[in-house]
């Protein structure tokens, strides 16, 4: 077989060799400059301190200065408010270290559609266009603009004024006929820190639009499935391998549930069964976005399927009706035996290439990658558990369930 024209070293664009998610926009840019990064994504510790200790070390220094550090002087002191702590501590580190995993995981994604040969030689340039309008998306300095406008439009002096602030005093704020009055702290709070987490939250919402934007063009391509692959989804598996790089981001979100939740349990009276549709919802939200894009190939796999059952179904009849008549109704050479006959080894091959087509899947994702998902996302909710039943009980359950 002659090589591949990609295997023989054409030139294929460095973007389709280095696909990412990440490596672009603005603040990517800005981070370069102040080495806090490179093109590889490297100096993740550094970085994570960094970002963190703007967001959550002016509230500490400032609380000290006001005298609502520490238990006794106001109802939510700064070392009580376990939403803040999660959220700059917890969360917003594991939003940092999902950008290293992800284009890790990611980058040579792009390069496997051409390596499997899953794009058509004539289709290559739109799978090129493909490639280079996501980068296109990804570096657009508009698109992060909005963001930033968004976060102090909408999410600052909407959502969290009205739905995040608690309803009595804190280390932030002191409440007051008609509303509350925010501290030194609460204003870095609610004007930087806040706007910092929302941003790169978005961002992170952001860039999964420019992922499901990228796999549908990709999926408008005639693809050259595979119906007898042994991946049982035409030669689309690997595509299930991406759901993982998305298991710190599912954490991240995990850890920003938990918090929020923890201070209204805590300090509002709340308990965890009344959260039931909350926790619902996100998983819901969390499953829409990280295998709805992976839904794009649902007709093409369904197709592909159809065809291999009808041509191998066919290419099975004939082959079993020759098989029939020269060893079943004596037509074989008296000396040719059956025992040794690669006749029946053919038979069994073709008879496991329609299994293989029968039992095709119609999305590249596995049940062991919607349970690490549930897990990651469910992990940081569930030392919440222990508020509405002892560990001994709960453990119990949970072993009870394994066993």
């Amino acid at each position: 077989m002659p090589p591949h024209p990609l295997l023989a070293g054409e030139d294929i664009g460095e973007e389709t060799n280095n696909f990412s998610l990440v490596l672009g926009g603005p603040l990517y840019q800005l981070l370069l400059r102040a080495r806090l990064s490179d093109d590889t994504l490297h100096m993740l510790r550094k970085r994570i301190v960094t970002i963190a200790a703007i967001a959550w070390l002016p509230l500490l220094v400032l609380s000290v200065f006001e005298g609502r550090l520490l238990p006794g002087s106001v109802p939510v002191p700064f070392v009580y408010d376990l939403e803040v702590q999660i959220r700059f501590l917890v969360a917003l580190p594991l939003l940092i270290l999902a950008e290293l995993v992800v284009h890790q995981r990611l980058r040579r994604i792009a390069r496997t559609f051409l390596d499997r040969r899953l794009v058509p030689d004539d289709c290559r340039e739109r799978f090129q266009q493909a490639v280079h309008s996501a980068f296109a998306l990804r570096n657009s300095v508009l698109a992060e603009v909005l963001l930033i406008a968004f976060v102090y439009g909408f999410g600052v002096l909407v959502v969290w004024r009205q739905y995040g602030v608690l309803n009595t005093t804190s280390w932030y704020g002191t409440v007051v006929p008609g509303g509350s009055v925010l501290t030194p702290a609460g204003v870095w709070y609610g004007y930087l820190s806040v706007p910092m987490f929302q941003f790169l939250l978005l961002r992170w919402y952001f860039r999964m639009f420019i992922w499901a934007r990228f796999l549908w063009q990709v999926s408008r391509i005639r693809l050259a499935l595979v119906p007898t692959h042994p991946d049982r989804v035409g030669g689309l598996g690997f595509l299930s391998n991406t759901v993982y790089a998305f298991a710190v981001l599912a954490l991240a979100h995990g850890a920003i549930v938990s918090a929020q939740l923890a201070n209204r349990i805590f300090f509002a009276g709340a308990q965890l069964l009344d959260f039931k549709l909350e926790l619902g919802l996100m998983a819901a939200f969390l499953a829409l976005l990280v295998f709805g894009p992976l839904l794009v190939f649902m007709p093409q796999l369904a197709e592909a399927k159809r065809a291999g059952l009808r041509e191998y179904g066919a290419l099975a009849e004939r082959y079993v009706r020759e098989f029939d008549r020269k060893w079943v109704h004596g037509a074989a050479p008296a000396d040719e035996p059956l025992i040794g006959s690669g006749d029946i080894q053919s038979l069994a091959d073709l008879g496991n290439s329609y299994q293989v087509v029968k039992e095709m899947r119609f999305t590249p994702i596995t049940r062991d990658a919607i349970v690490q998902l549930a897990g990651a996302l469910f992990l940081p909710i569930a030392p919440l558990a222990l508020t509405i039943m002892p560990m001994e009980d709960l453990v119990k359950k949970l072993a009870g369930l394994l066993m």
